[in-house]
């Protein structure tokens, strides 16, 4: 077989392994967002309360597993960010949560399609010192139909997930 002509990292994560977070595993998830949510540097906005939280599939990456998470605000902003931990013998353990908000949410543009949220999780190091940063990805269809996300890096499917 001839080498390739894109040598790229094709399906790196983990496929989820849990159903989406409920009972005292989301509450658990819950607390250690909403402490992120606190250390948001909010530049004088007004975030407002926290709304319902939206769970996502998790992913398992670099022996971390990410729960993406995102919540609508009483100001009208969005919340994002997820909970990752590493998966110890017996439970969860070495919680780390992120967050952060904006103010683009699907609710202020109707044309929009999908609605993602992203973030970079670290580098993975490719031939002739290239670089690709693994990024965590998340969101909401807003067509209906849609039941797979494909991550694509020309025409070549890196990645997979079912939607939530």
């Amino acid at each position: 077989m001839p080498p390739v002509e894109r040598f790229v990292c094709r399906f790196a994560a983990e496929p989820p392994q849990e159903g989406l977070p409920h009972g005292a595993w989301a509450q658990t998830l819950q607390a250690e967002f909403l402490a992120a949510c606190l250390r948001i540097e909010t530049e004088g906005e007004e975030l407002g309360d926290a709304g319902d939280l939206r769970f996502f599939p998790d992913r398992t990456w670099n022996g971390r597993t990410y729960v993406p998470v995102t919540a609508p605000t009483s100001t009208g902003l969005e919340l994002y960010g997820y909970v990752s931990f590493v998966r110890g013998e017996y439970d969860p353990e070495d919680f780390e949560a992120t967050a952060d908000y904006t103010p683009e949410t699907a609710a202020a543009n109707p044309d929009w399609r999908i609605d993602l949220c992203e973030e970079v999780l670290g580098t993975w190091h490719g031939e002739g010192g290239r670089t690709a940063d693994m990024t965590l990805v998340w969101g909401t269809p807003l067509v209906g139909g849609a039941r797979v996300a494909t991550a694509e890096l020309e025409g070549l499917a890196v990645d997979q997930c079912p939607t939530a």
